[in-house]
C-alpha cells in the first residue's frame, strides 16, 4: 500500500481515499452512526479512518432489517393480527400493527442499535 502526501504550507498531509459503498446505508444504519458518533467515538473514527464505516453501517442495516421482519411476524401471529381482523375492524387493525412495529423497533434498537 503506497501512502501519498501533499503539501499544505509547511506540512505533509496524507491523501485519503474514501471507497463509496453501493448498498445503502438505511435507517437502521443512520441511527447507529448517530449513536457512534455522539457515545462511541472511538470506535466511529477507527471505522471512518480504515474506510470501513459505509460497509459497516449497511452490514447492520441488512442485519436489522431481517431482524426486525422477522420480530414483526412473530408477534403478528402470536397476537392473532390476521386479514380476518383487517377486514372486520380495520382501525383495531392498525391499532395493532402500529403497536407491533413500535415494539419490534425498541428491540431491535436495544439489540443491535444502542450497545
Amino acid at each position: 500500500m503506497k501512502i501519498e502526501y501533499t503539501k499544505v504550507g509547511d506540512y505533509y498531509l496524507p491523501n485519503l481515499y474514501y471507497p463509496e459503498e453501493t448498498r445503502p446505508i438505511g435507517f437502521w444504519g443512520m441511527l447507529r452512526k448517530e449513536y457512534l458518533k455522539e457515545h462511541k467515538s472511538g470506535t466511529y473514527t477507527y471505522l471512518l479512518l480504515t474506510a470501513r464505516l459505509d460497509s459497516y453501517l449497511a452490514d447492520l442495516n441488512e442485519q436489522a432489517q431481517e431482524r426486525f421482519e422477522l420480530i414483526e411476524a412473530q408477534m403478528r401471529s402470536a397476537g392473532g393480527v390476521t386479514e380476518e381482523l383487517k377486514r372486520q375492524n380495520s382501525m383495531e387493525w392498525v391499532r395493532h400493527c402500529n403497536n407491533i412495529r413500535n415494539r419490534a423497533a425498541e428491540i431491535i434498537k436495544q439489540e443491535l442499535i444502542y450497545i
